[in-house]
């Protein structure tokens, strides 16, 4: 599996629930917070739901 990094870069303000439960369970607390983790596909999963509000960069 890959290895990505993840960071916040908008603000979660107006997004549903849904989308703030995502980002809470892949562990971005406020804009540019980074996470880094292995690419599995439940994770790809959720930063679908939420790519308008980070940026995923590959290691």
């Amino acid at each position: 599996m890959a290895k990505v990094r993840i960071t916040q870069v908008r603000s979660k303000n107006g997004a549903t629930q849904r989308q703030k439960d995502n980002l809470r369970s892949l562990g971005l607390r406020r804009i540019n917070h980074s996470v880094e983790f292995e690419l599995t596909p439940i994770r790809a999963g959720q930063i679908e739901k939420i790519r308008h509000l980070v940026k995923i960069e590959e290691i």
